[in-house]
């Protein structure tokens, strides 16, 4: 009868299954993280540029977008993701809430890169100091900023069909540089 492995030696050989399992797969991430780079500068170009884009959250911007006429308006947008203001006043405390409807995913998206601009973009986190100092609490500046995320990515996606175009109006910077729900004001990018 053969000699049963210890309980030591099945430990060891699992874990090193499992390193060996966790290395492929880390080589795995970073090629696919470099192809859907390609793709999304290929279809978006720039729009990886914008402060707190990588590529996962660009590809579910192209994703949701989805092409030219579906998004007509920052509005149109902000509701597609969820992000569109709904008065939720009472009183005289005067605020709004987020949509709870829409893509979920492209909403999921939007917060990712609104969390990761008030961690690293300068004008962001005078934003929120901003904010604060208003009196607003970190989850209401983060559901406004999210909001404020809507522009940029709109002049942005809205390059997405005009890439083989030799117009230079379609891939100049976007015009926005802060958005709050409550502007009335057209975008530069809508007169594009």
């Amino acid at each position: 009868m053969p000699a049963r492995p210890s309980p030591t030696h099945i430990a060891r050989a699992e874990a090193k299954r499992l390193a060996v399992a966790i290395n492929d797969f880390r080589h795995q991430l970073v090629q696919n993280k470099e192809q859907l780079t390609e793709v999304v500068e290929t279809m978006a170009p720039g729009l990886m540029d914008l402060p707190g884009l990588g590529p996962i959250t660009a590809a579910q911007v192209i994703v949701s977008y989805s092409h030219h006429g579906r998004v007509r308006s920052e509005a149109a947008f902000a509701a597609l993701a969820g992000v569109s203001p709904i008065p939720a006043s009472s009183g005289n405390n005067l605020r709004y809430r987020l949509n709870r409807h829409g893509d979920r995913q492209l909403d999921r998206a939007l917060h990712t890169i609104a969390i990761t601009r008030m961690m690293l973009d300068p004008a962001t986190k005078a934003y929120v100091e901003r904010r604060t100092t208003e009196g607003k609490s970190t989850r209401e500046i983060r559901r406004s900023h999210s909001s404020r995320v809507v522009p940029n990515i709109v002049c942005a996606t809205g390059r997405l069909s005009t890439t083989s175009s030799t117009s230079t109006s379609s891939t100049a910077p976007c015009a926005w540089s802060s958005w709050t729900p409550s502007s009335a004001q057209r975008s530069p990018c809508a007169q594009r």
